[in-house]
């Protein structure tokens, strides 16, 4: 949706700001601050981890007085899990929430220490504390730690410093905690976000990395904007051999951290140190141990995999009824449609607007395009109107749901006007909350919220009140101008904190368009520590009343996101442009999203605003086609960008969702894959090809899984595409016969006329395909074509897939519940047989729905099929009339660079079989003559 942030005159008075500033205190040189901390005793805790005490050589008051007395504790909580926790050791700080985020606690402060450090296996002069996979080691005086991998012995993380060293050792303060780790420079670090980041992927030194949950657009590079996670995936290569990890610093206040190249610094305005590390030692290895900890990412519903159409300026529902008849026209895939704020009465939470979307006709709509199979979804910001006639406020005051100021509810701006905001850090706002959305479910039949404005946004700032003898808003000018009398709130350490974090670019104020930072939630709890929280809280608030609904799957959409949101939600991107550049920042944050453990993640296709030129628009959508998330979204103040406006760009989308709903079983099994593992749906290359350092900073590739890769033009004017492609054999899916081998890494211009994106399968693999449709629900049904990608012209090869299905709608994704079912398949080609075979586990759901697979495409095959077996649960198929084989030579691309083997080999199609999808079946034939 819309942000203040989001429109030309703001973003060009934040750049003026910046300009004006012309200087960035940020990376001056920085004075040493203090001497750090001496170990003073440690022994085993009661969990089998390490706790110690930490006393303060020498006091200053640099960013305010030190902490004298601090605790750590240390555990190997699982085989490549370890937690180091540092905190006040007299008194309990503030920490992200364990309803939030469960997790185990820490022992409590004040454990006896150093009592028994005679008999203790940890006396002071021992230095290492070793597990399965990581070594925590320590130096006593002053006190750093190293973690180490056990296998390699590799440091991943030394806090101590240097007289040299640019940063300083530890230091901890109520409002500033200072720590850092040396880094080698050939460490590729990803992560540290969510900002926009201009060089790709790869983090890249000393750009700034602030976060702290902020409304600002997309469009702003190296800015703190609607995420908050304090996580980083660092990648080496030993020897010719990838090794990969990650940090996490479990904390929710506002931070800046600095990577230098050689070293990173943490920087954080309160809370503790709460470190975690994840050994990997593989990408995907890390985002599993990562995700197991802060939880596995929700299930989607199949739906919300097809092609998703919103604009804000859907003025009524004569609009919506006619852009899905548009689409419908131009034989375009949708499946769900949305509403911005026009569908409300003015512009209030979980309202309708009588006269524009009046409640019978909106539900009579509802059920013709449930009973046709597509999905309704509408937007829902926190902010609640302060209007005495209204039904929600009314509830909100009544059971004292809202955010406090001096015991009085916050009073900030939104789009309704005055308003309030949940606390949802309450358990009573979290009972309110779901009432209200069972109230409107009632009123329109939603599939799902699209939760926005929650990081959280305010379009005034400080302390408000409603104006009196003027109407606020007064209905003319943009709405996203602070109209409430208001006044600053810098008086407390809370809103104006000793050391500024570099908030929006410019060291803005931490209350700056938010909630005053000395507000307080329930139980006393500020929002200077809970701010990066809010928009997760109100996640998993609203996964809570739309789960009561129906007992159906939610779907949410999120805009603020922190550590853990990804098992809620998805994530869309928030307000970028329509302009080449924010079409190539987009792959890079969907893919950091995707390590941060939110998998279903995409950007505004098209752009959210200005207008996209026609040539972008199609480009964006052979790109946007294979996001987890793929939706079009646009500006009010945009013209209009559904994909028939132009029939040029009707044609891409056509081409390039026609093959992502063909592979839409692919994508489910993927979201199954992602929620019991983590692993992300798009990924970068060097998931699949971790030993391969040119892939590390790839920014204009992805895979989709780990073997279908997209390689999309991301430039104006360019009708062909210099693609990375890693050793192996590599299969156009738009054209099977099209294949591209390689022994090493290298570049290849492919043809890339204006319809066309290149998609390319990898060796090794089989996926499931589907004939595709203009809905998921019709797609699903369709007969199943089975793929197998042996290395082109393999005699002795094998490939394996998988295949999740289920009744997409439950609560959870899983075997065992009778209404799933999961395909392991497996091919190999040995001595001059091919064999391809089934292992089904759970088959009644499969064989219920009557799925079947019709075809068998086999790839580089190095000669065509003879004598032909299939044996179905085990049982001969005697009748094989209607099988039939066809061959066809692959063909290689001529622009081929460097390398490259062009012997000659086949792809073998098998059809007329009916083989049901539930059922082990086997087929194997003897190959004929060599081609």
């Amino acid at each position: 949706m819309k942000s203040f942030s989001s429109f030309p005159l703001f973003h060009f008075l934040l750049v003026l700001i910046i300009c004006i500033s012309c200087v960035n205190l940020v990376y001056t040189t920085p004075v040493k601050i203090g001497k750090g901390y001496r170990l003073i005793a440690i022994e085993e805790s009661p969990d089998g981890g390490l706790i110690g005490h930490l006393k303060i050589k020498k006091k200053n008051n640099i960013y305010g007085p030190d902490i004298p007395y601090l605790q750590l504790y240390v555990k190997h909580e699982t085989d490549n899990r370890l937690r180091i926790q540092i905190t006040d050791a007299e008194k309990d700080r503030w920490e992200v929430p364990y309803n939030l985020l469960p997790r185990e606690k820490a022992p409590l402060l004040k454990q006896t220490i150093g009592v028994s450090r005679k008999s203790s296996p940890f006396p002071l002069g021992v230095s290492e504390y070793s597990g399965n996979e990581l070594i925590f080691s320590f130096t006593t005086d002053p006190f750093g730690f190293s973690v180490k991998r056990k296998s390699n012995g590799q440091t991943l993380f030394n806090s101590s410093s240097d007289d040299s060293d640019p940063y300083n050792n530890l230091v901890f303060k109520d409002q500033y905690l200072e720590i850092s780790t040396k880094l080698p420079k050939d460490a590729s670090l990803y992560g540290l976000g969510e900002n926009t980041q201009p060089h790709g992927i790869k983090i890249y030194p000393n750009d700034p990395y602030t976060l702290y949950t902020t409304d600002q657009s997309a469009i702003n590079l190296n800015m703190d904007l609607y995420g908050s996670h304090p996580m980083y995936m660092d990648l080496r290569n030993l020897n010719g051999e990838g090794y990969a990890h990650a940090v996490l610093l479990l904390n929710s206040n506002g931070m800046d951290i600095f990577y230098r190249g050689n070293s990173l610094t943490y920087k954080v305005i309160g809370g503790i140190l709460d470190f975690y590390f994840f050994a990997g030692p593989t990408p995907l290895a890390v985002v599993d141990q990562y995700t197991e900890f802060i939880g596995r990412p929700a299930p989607m519903p199949y739906w919300s995999l097809g092609f998703h159409q919103c604009r804000w300026g859907y003025h009524n529902l004569s609009v919506i009824e006619d852009v899905i008849a548009n689409y419908k026209k131009a034989k375009i895939p949708l499946d769900v449609i949305w509403n911005d704020d026009d569908h409300m009465d003015g512009k209030k939470d979980f309202t309708l607007n009588p006269v524009n979307y009046p409640g019978p006709k909106l539900r009579a709509f509802l059920k013709k395009i449930h009973a046709e199979g597509m999905h309704y979804i509408v937007i829902n910001d926190p902010g609640i109107g302060v209007n005495k006639s209204y039904g929600v406020y009314q509830r909100g005051i009544a059971n004292d749901v809202f955010i406090k100021y001096q015991g009085k509810p916050f009073l900030a701006q939104v789009w309704p006007g005055a308003v309030h905001f949940p606390d949802f850090l309450n358990p009573k706002t979290v009972e309110w909350w779901g009432d209200e959305i069972r109230r409107f479910h009632e009123l329109a039949p939603i599939d799902g919220l699209w939760i926005d404005m929650n990081e959280v946004s305010n379009f005034c700032t400080g302390l408000c009140t409603i104006p009196e003898g003027r109407i606020c808003p007064n209905g003319t000018g943009p709405g996203w101008i602070c109209c409430l009398d208001c006044k600053n709130v810098t008086s407390t350490k809370w809103d104006d904190p000793p050391y500024k974090i570099n908030a929006s670019g410019i060291q803005a104020p931490i209350g700056y368009k938010t909630i005053a930072t000395s507000a307080t939630h329930y139980n006393g709890v500020r929002e200077y520590d809970a701010h990066s929280l809010y928009g997760f809280s109100e996640t998993i608030a609203t996964h809570k009343g739309l789960q009561a609904l129906e007992g159906k799957r939610p779907f949410i959409l999120s805009r603020a996101t922190f550590v853990g949101s990804g098992h809620y939600a998805a994530h869309w991107t928030g307000d970028n442009k329509g302009t080449w550049e924010d079409l190539r920042y987009s792959i890079s944050t969907v893919l950091n999203f995707g390590i941060f453990g939110v998998p279903m993640v995409g950007s505004d296709i098209c752009g959210f605003y200005p207008a996209p030129t026609e040539e972008l628009c199609n480009r964006w959508i052979e790109v946007g086609a294979f996001y987890p998330f793929s939706r079009d979204h646009a500006n009010y103040y945009s013209p209009r960008q559904e994909l028939y406006q132009w029939k040029s760009v009707a044609v891409s989308a056509r081409n390039a969702l026609g093959m992502r709903y063909k592979l839409l079983p692919y994508f489910y099994t993927l979201t199954y894959e992602a929620h019991t593992t983590g692993a992300p749906i798009a990924r970068p290359l060097f998931f699949s090809f971790p030993n391969i350092p040119k892939l590390y900073e790839l920014s204009t590739q992805f895979l989709i899984g780990s073997s279908v890769m997209v390689s999309p033009v991301l430039e104006r004017g360019k009708t062909e595409v210099k693609a990375l492609f890693p050793p192996g054999t590599w299969y156009s899916l738009f054209d099977m016969t099209q294949a591209v081998v390689t022994k090493e890494p290298h570049y290849l211009t492919l043809d890339a006329p204006l319809h066309v994106v290149n998609v390319h399968l990898y060796q090794n693999a089989i996926i499931p395909m589907q004939r595709g449709g203009m809905l998921t629900k019709e797609a699903r049904m369709t007969p199943f074509t089975i793929v197998v990608a042996f290395p082109l012209g393999a005699t002795q090869g094998e490939a394996k897939g998988k295949l999740f299905l289920d009744e997409d709608e439950l609560p959870e994704m899983k075997l065992g519940n009778g209404q799933s079912t999961y395909i392991d398949f497996y091919a190999t080609t040995s001595n001059g047989t091919v064999k391809i075979w089934s292992e089904v586990q759970e088959s009644k759901y499969a064989l219920d729905k009557g799925w079947s697979i019709e075809k068998v495409t086999v790839l580089g095959l190095d000669r065509v099929g003879g004598a032909f077996e299939i044996l179905v649960d085990g049982t001969e198929v005697t009748d094989t009339s209607n099988v039939q084989f066809t061959s066809e030579e692959h063909k290689y691309i001529d622009k081929l660079e460097e390398g490259g083997d062009k012997r000659k080999s086949m792809m073998v199609d098998i059809q007329g079989l009916e083989l049901p999808v539930g059922k082990n079946f086997v087929m194997s034939w003897k190959m004929g003559i060599s081609p």
